[in-house]
């Protein structure tokens, strides 16, 4: 195989701008499979508030990486780009265009461009991160890793507990700032990348995660996350969609004010969404309704890239 001539496009966005009509439509078009990089759609037990396809669109093209794993499984994102290489040589044997669609974008430039070297940390030090920030708040956090890496602190997204525990994480257990751990030369891999953007106008994306969350509520999220609840210290469901209904099962407030919050954070989150894939220089951006638009300028690029091989 001469990975040379092989395409893997992304598909990235925030959550509800329409990545998974999308990307059925272009799976479809170039007869190929599809990789999963939303790393809240990896675990079983989490249906429902990670807005996963359903079981049509999961038959309709192969998915990797939904539902492989368990809540109680410990995962990286530096296993989750060794995993995803390993994956394109294999698909890469039988098709020219592989896709990678999803919103996590740690993820994603892990798979693009690499990820740091990072020592193994002892999971207890997370587990009381977890319990540490369930019972002091992110300002915590944030006070907590601007005293060991003020460096990281200016640069993390300050409202993301995952990034705030992680940075931190690698802090105590190795004794080093985060930062140190941080590389400034990306990989080259051996295959093309096309990065395509989904985005909509703000109104119109808050509009259709309002309406996404009404659905999931009467399609059962409060009963999952009922489920869920004795186990809600677990690292993977430190999560918008069940953390805010995970308060209101400890009493802190009413249903109608875990609602509000679950659209509230879920609107926030999809703005952290956008604010990372923003900054990335080589990524074209589409409104998913311009699909045509956006079929055109895939097949441009990949005969462009053909041409130089």
């Amino acid at each position: 195989m001469n990975s040379k001539n092989k395409h893997l496009l992304v598909i990235a966005g925030p959550t509800a701008v329409g990545k998974t009509a999308t990307c059925m439509n272009l799976a479809k078009f170039f007869n190929t499979e599809i990789i999963s990089a939303d790393s809240r759609q990896f675990y079983r037990e989490m249906d429902l508030g990670t807005a996963k396809p359903n079981q049509e669109e999961l038959s309709a093209a192969p998915h990797h990486f939904i539902n492989s794993l368990s809540i109680f499984e410990d995962y990286d994102v530096k296993k989750f780009e060794q995993d995803t290489l390993s994956l394109l040589r294999d698909l890469f044997q039988n098709h020219d265009l592989v896709l990678m669609v999803g919103g996590s974008g740690l993820y994603i430039d892990a798979v693009c461009h690499g990820f740091d070297d990072i020592p193994d940390i002892d999971p207890s030090i997370r587990s009381q991160l977890i319990l540490d920030f369930n019972e002091k708040g992110i300002g915590y956090l944030q006070q907590k890793l601007a005293e060991e890496d003020p460096v990281y602190y200016d640069i993390v997204d300050k409202k993301n507990p995952q990034r705030l525990m992680r940075a931190l994480e690698v802090c105590i257990g190795s004794g080093k700032p985060y930062s140190s751990f941080r590389k400034n030369k990306k990989d080259i891999r051996d295959f093309h990348i096309i990065k395509i953007g989904l985005e909509r106008d703000r109104e119109e994306l808050y509009h259709r995660i309002d309406q996404r969350m009404d659905l999931m509520i009467e399609s059962g999220l409060f009963q999952e996350a009922e489920k869920l609840f004795p186990v809600r210290h677990l690292n993977s469901l430190q999560t918008v969609g069940y953390t805010e209904i995970f308060g209101f099962l400890e009493g802190k407030y009413d249903q109608n004010e875990a609602i509000r919050l679950l659209k509230r954070n879920s609107r926030r989150y999809a703005k952290r969404q956008l604010t990372w894939f923003k900054r990335i220089p080589d990524m074209k951006w589409f409104h998913p309704d311009h699909y045509v638009e956006l079929l055109e300028y895939i097949n441009t690029v990949v005969t462009q890239m053909d041409s130089k091989k």
